[in-house]
């Protein structure tokens, strides 16, 4: 790992535009409360799985408030805060107990639970030092935030930007929570195969090229299961004024190690996007494939084994994320701002996937995955969504956002599946609430 991190400071010198970050974040620092933040979430989800094949459908609807502070550093060359959080939430209605419970834990008959956590935090410059429970986004360990509640895991973490145009982020965890579960200590597991992992560590970083072309590459470790890889790459071309292309590549390249716990795993997933942006209107493309005779599987947290947000390919999208052993899998989508049309802050978006050549007969037959797909098994998937959000007013970032997804593939993708999920989320910060009275 100290290898991929020496690599990225050297592709960073060598593309020639680097330079010092301007001035140290601590330097300016103004005091452990004068830069505190402090921010209270409300959160409404109802989240319907209609199942077919006799399988037995499942809803919940749920109420969460949330509540997080970020703390300033205090003055000096080395500063020192905490961040810390309090979630609630209230199950206000379930359908379908025993088939799948998507938002809350259904264990015993409980309707509501809590989440609290905190993590301690130093600075030296432009570099920050945590340990504690928070929430990692990286390619390789990301914790989900697209539920009731957010994820979160347990452990340390480094986060450096000393130098201007490159990001780097290192951490060691050993635990997880899930979003059905209230406990800090609860497992990391594997999404898929729902291997327990003692321990997962990274490396990697961010590296702005130019203005229109960024690069990341990543390292991690999940102890005696596996070592994965990640780059990528994204440019943009302008054409004019209201006309630009997009480009995006994804890499993960995840091999089996130390007692291998999960099996034999030798497996490339990668994807590539083009996108048309014409003044509202953004047309796209990927293509995403899979090699290996395992699917492509990344983190999952706490006891449940609750999908994480580590899969950076362009197909993982709102119901599969057609990463079957050696599915290859096309995507097409538009996307429409109305704010071009004088309706700042709707949108909506539309998108076709099909998914096939999956082949899992051959996976290791003591292995995590053994048996879980079939030879030829498909899937195929259209979403729809619309999202407005408030712009001004009392009610300033208000957001509503509606998703619906109709899967259709064999058991191992799924099966058949109608999905819809209504958030509404409304963020409320204290401290400006009270600047503007």
């Amino acid at each position: 790992m100290k290898a991929i991190k020496w690599s990225l400071f050297a592709a960073a010198i060598a593309g020639g535009d680097i330079q010092i970050a301007m001035g140290s974040q601590q330097s300016e620092a103004k005091g452990f409360l004068e830069d505190g933040q402090i921010k209270l979430t409300n959160r409404n989800y109802f989240f319907n799985h209609d199942k077919k094949e006799g399988r037995q459908d499942a809803s919940d609807w749920a109420h969460a408030l949330m509540l997080n502070y970020q703390s300033g550093y205090t003055r000096g060359l080395v500063g020192f805060g905490v961040d810390a959080f309090a979630y609630g939430v209230l199950k206000l209605h379930e359908y379908g107990r025993g088939g799948g419970n998507v938002m809350i834990d259904n264990k015993g008959d409980s309707h509501s639970f809590s989440h609290v956590g905190g993590a301690a935090k130093v600075r030296l410059s432009n570099t920050v030092l945590k340990y504690g429970i928070m929430q990692p986004i990286t390619p390789v360990f990301a914790a989900g935030g697209l539920r009731i509640l957010p994820e979160t895991a347990q452990g340390f973490l480094l986060q450096s930007s000393e130098l201007s145009a490159l990001s780097l982020q290192a951490g060691h965890f050993t635990a997880a929570t899930g979003w059905q579960d209230n406990g800090n200590h609860d497992p990391i597991k594997t999404a898929y195969g729902v291997t327990e992992v003692d321990s997962v560590s990274f490396v990697g970083g961010d590296y702005t090229v130019t203005k229109n072309l960024s690069v990341s590459l990543y390292a991690s470790r999940f102890e005696d299961v596996w070592r994965q890889y990640y780059g990528s790459a994204s440019y943009m071309l302008p054409i004019s004024g209201n006309q630009a292309l997009k480009f995006g590549f994804n890499l993960y390249r995840t091999l089996d190690e130390g007692r291998a716990k999960a099996g034999q795993i030798d497996t490339t997933a990668w994807s590539l996007a083009g996108a048309y942006t014409l003044g509202a209107h953004t047309f796209k493309l990927a293509y995403q494939k899979v090699h290996g005779d395992e699917p492509f599987d990344y983190a999952g947290f706490g006891d449940h084994a609750n999908y994480g947000d580590s899969i950076y390919l362009s197909n993982s999208v709102q119901y599969s994320d057609f990463n079957g052993p050696g599915e290859r899998s096309l995507q097409a989508r538009y996307d429409l701002d109305m704010g071009t049309f004088g309706f700042p802050g709707l949108s909506f978006m539309a998108r076709y996937l099909h998914g096939t050549g999956i082949d899992g007969t051959h996976a290791d037959p003591h292995g995590a995955y053994a048996g879980a797909y079939g030879k030829g098994d498909r899937e195929r998937e259209t979403d729809v969504e619309m999202k407005y959000v408030v712009q001004s007013g009392p009610a300033k970032d208000l957001a509503f956002r509606v998703r619906q997804a109709w899967h259709r593939g064999d058991r191992s993708t799924g099966g058949t599946v109608n999905q819809f999920r209504l958030m509404v989320e409304y963020p409320f910060d204290p401290y400006a609430a009270m600047a503007r009275h």
